[in-house]
């Protein structure tokens, strides 16, 4: 049986939000496909190379970005 796009993400959130560095993880579309997405308070070539290319058959991408807040936070 073939694992959902929601069900790999969970196995890499539960994976990837320990490390340091990571700040979040989402499903998104890439190149019109679904794909999972990490979320990276700086891509560092250390850090890339925690972050799995694949998971489940589903691409990983990542994304530098800003911690996220809560909204009025």
């Amino acid at each position: 049986m073939t694992r959902t796009l929601a069900e790999a993400l969970k196995d890499l959130t539960d994976r990837v939000m320990s490390i340091p560095g990571v700040v979040g993880t989402a499903e998104g579309m890439c190149e019109g496909r679904p794909c999972l997405k990490v979320f990276l308070a700086k891509k560092t070539p250390e850090l890339l190379r925690l972050i799995p290319a694949v998971l489940d058959g589903y691409p990983v991408t990542t994304e530098e970005t800003e911690a996220f807040r809560a909204l009025g936070h």
